[in-house]
């Protein structure tokens, strides 16, 4: 329905590219009415139009479902409209399938009838369909009358199991209005197999997905012809009846009664907009012609004051030899600039495409020297969970092409960025350090994926979480959540009193560690150790809750195994020493290093400081002498003195020097750590269990650590940045 009248004028302008000199134009606008998900306008509508009768009348209708469905009724049936294609002129509806015959269901193989109707089915969009075995297919226009083509389906026997084929060879002609499809068996009916063939056949858009159950379907999309495109150079302004849809995606103007000139905004060279004055500017328009009742469009027919080229295959004006002339002096000429301009645009476009196709390789190379092929292995094996892989791309946008304000973090693993992903999502992008000078380090291609394997097994709220990685970069990503306030070491080392780090949050900070780690040993899919707990690994989101990061060096265990024999990897001052001394890692290895933590939490100090003498060198020495002579509140931080119950810091102290204990088999688990540490929580440090911790274990813990390093022979051992000597009493 038109709903707006406007006049617009277009001044002549000199003789182009095929461009005349023009009059006024009478512009009006086209209203366009939905139905559900399908947009109906020209020359369909959902009201009455005199001019195209009922043949172009949409019903808009309400599904079983709630749904608004729009349905055309041809010769009688209702069938439900799924899409419009206005400029190559098809309809696609839910047509009734044409032969069926599958246990008790069965059609007779006739067509809908499009007889004396606008419409036929489309020779190009659509395909005939066969499925099932052992059966001879033939297609006839009607059912007494022309073969139009068939096909023979395979033997029944193939397989032991009735088989499918992909359709039949068959050239539709144009203006097919009925058909009728026959099959019959080529074996004989005795033919054990033939009773598992289920026989279906019909005509089929093109773009159908044809992976579907048979013995379910009664309808399928077919494209509908009722119009025709024909080639040929056609100009909105050439007539005086222009009209557009309300937002401007569709135009056209009446060449005579049945023929149209028609185009998209899309593909256009000036203007913007159809609602512009420039609205006579679109090129590359197309002729349609509208079929009518049993005579429809030739794609070799022209409309008026056109003529067929049979040579170029278009229709082309009938104008005055002198004109031709004129019009094929000005067509060369823009050819020739046309042609220029295409030239340098095809070696354009070739370069862009050379340097893509470039790009990708150096992205394949990427992906599979950064562990692609060992994570797809894995993930094969069932070992990964899916994991989201980034492109290149997103990871360049997300950190402003790894601009160093967005550092938030450097370690010998790699530099960590804050990024903000498409949807606005804030993240943190480990950029893996996989290159030492000119050399690119494998071991650490490794480790990432071991990163990438352990995280994707755990799913716990004091875990950092993994979001996915790159791989197509130069050097590896991985994508977690982002936890904005930083490590436990600097909240422990940076105090300021606008957030006092109270015992109260001290105590809860250890016992989401601890859950944490109770979680990887004991409740994860497969145990698993982490080998590197220190207080730069602990991260505090939102909230200061805590969350474990940093899962290199991580190794998952099976159920029955106590223990890892490995080459010694860790960070000196948390690691265990018995460890060291046996190169054999178990989940008590990670309880030894949280006690380190812990203790850290006590006292505020560092593990190791050079700076200090020699006795308060370790921290753990540090704190175990202070327990033997009963001075631990000496080297307590002050704000847990002030801050925390006497008892309680107490019995923590005594958690802690049981988690250093030398004997790694006399340390608690985690799981007994984390119900520790909530029952003192929960009763103030009231309960003290006797743990049987002997003096003599307490002297032996600070004889091993207080032993002059330069008395006796050394081993060394390399953390992230420094190689520090270890005592050989370990």
């Amino acid at each position: 329905m038109f709903v707006n009248f406007a006049i617009y004028s277009f001044f002549a302008k000199p003789a182009g590219c095929g461009r005349p000199g023009l009059g006024s134009i009478n512009f009006r606008t086209y209203k366009v009415e939905p139905c559900g998900n399908v947009t109906v306008h020209y020359p369909f509508t959902m009201k009455d139009q005199v001019d195209l009768k009922e043949w172009f009348k949409v019903v808009c209708n309400k599904s079983d479902h709630g749904q608004k469905v729009p349905f055309l009724n041809i010769n009688g049936m209702n069938l439900q409209i799924l899409e419009i294609d206005f400029l190559y002129g098809t309809v696609k509806v839910n047509h009734p399938i044409t032969y069926f015959n599958c246990q008790k269901n069965h059609h007779n193989g006739t067509s809908l009838n499009l007889t004396g109707t606008r419409f036929y089915y489309s020779n190009s969009d659509n395909t005939f369909w066969s499925l099932g075995c052992g059966n001879l297919v033939t297609v006839f226009s009607s059912k007494l009358d022309n073969l139009i083509g068939g096909c023979l389906q395979p033997s029944c026997r193939i397989n032991n199991e009735a088989s499918s084929i992909d359709g039949c060879l068959v050239n539709i002609p144009w203006g097919l209005s009925p058909f009728y499809v026959n099959m019959s068996s080529r074996f004989d009916s005795s033919d054990y197999w033939r009773k598992k063939s289920c026989g279906f056949a019909s005509m089929v858009s093109y773009d159908y997905d044809l992976t579907f159950n048979i013995s379910n379907i009664t309808h399928v999309p077919t494209q509908l012809q009722w119009g025709t495109p024909i080639s040929g150079e056609c100009k909105l302004n050439d007539s005086l009846d222009a009209s557009c849809t309300l937002e401007g995606k569709y135009c056209w103007s009446r060449m005579s009664s049945n023929y149209l000139c028609v185009l998209d905004k899309d593909i256009r060279v000036f203007s913007t907009s159809c609602k512009d004055e420039n609205c006579g500017d679109y090129q590359y328009c197309h002729i349609l012609c509208l079929n009518m009742p049993s005579n429809y469009c030739s794609p070799e027919s022209c409309p008026p004051h056109y003529k067929y080229n049979s040579t170029g295959f278009r229709c082309e004006r009938n104008i005055q030899n002198q004109t031709t002339r004129s019009l094929t002096s000005i067509i060369v000429g823009c050819s020739t600039s046309i042609g220029t301009l295409f030239l340098l645009l095809a070696t354009w476009s070739m370069y862009k495409v050379l340097k893509r196709k470039k790009k990708i390789m150096l992205k394949q190379k990427y992906f599979k020297r950064n562990g692609g092929l060992l994570l797809q292995q894995h993930s094969s094996e069932g070992n990964v969970k899916k994991i989201k892989l980034f492109t290149s791309k997103e990871m360049e946008k997300a950190t402003d092409h790894y601009n160093e304000n967005r550092i938030l973090g450097q370690g010998g693993q790699g530099t960590v960025y804050k990024g903000m992903l498409i949807d606005g999502s804030i993240v943190a992008i480990k950029k893996s350090k996989m290159v030492e000078g000119k050399k690119f380090d494998e071991k650490k291609v490794e480790q990432f994926i071991n990163e990438v394997i352990i995280l994707s097994q755990i799913n716990h709220r004091n875990v950092v979480k993994l979001l996915g990685c790159c791989l197509e970069a130069e050097v590896p990503l991985l994508v977690y959540e982002f936890i904005p306030n930083g490590t436990l070491y600097d909240l422990i080392r940076k105090q300021n009193e606008e957030l006092p780090l109270t015992w109260e949050m001290r105590l809860r900070i250890a016992i989401e560690i601890a859950n944490a780690l109770f979680y990887l040993h004991s409740a994860a899919s497969a145990p698993i150790y982490h080998r590197d707990i220190k207080s730069s690994n602990i991260l505090l989101d939102d909230k200061y809750r805590a969350k474990v990061s940093d899962f290199g060096t991580s190794r998952s265990v099976a159920l029955e195994q106590t223990h890892l024999t490995t080459r010694v990897e860790g960070t000196f001052g948390y690691m265990d020493p018995e460890y060291f001394r046996t190169n054999q890692f178990t989940e008590k290895s990670d309880v030894y290093s949280f006690g380190v933590v812990l203790i850290e939490l006590l006292t505020g100090q560092k593990p190791i400081s050079a700076n200090q003498s020699e006795p308060v060198r370790s921290l753990v020495s540090y704190f175990l002498h202070s327990m033997q002579e009963n001075s631990l509140f000496k080297i307590l931080n002050p704000m847990v003195v002030k801050d925390g119950p006497e008892q309680e810091i107490m019995v923590v102290a005594l958690l802690a020097k049981r988690c250093l204990n030398l004997n790694g088999k006399k340390r608690p688990t985690m799981k007994q750590v984390a119900m520790e540490l909530e029952m003192i929580k929960a009763s103030g440090g009231t309960v003290i269990e006797d743990c049987g911790d002997e003096e003599s274990e307490i002297d032996d813990m600070i004889h091993s650590w207080d032993t002059n390093p330069s008395s006796s022979m050394s081993r060394t051992i390399p953390t992230d940045s420094v190689t520090f000597p270890l005592n050989s009493s370990f």
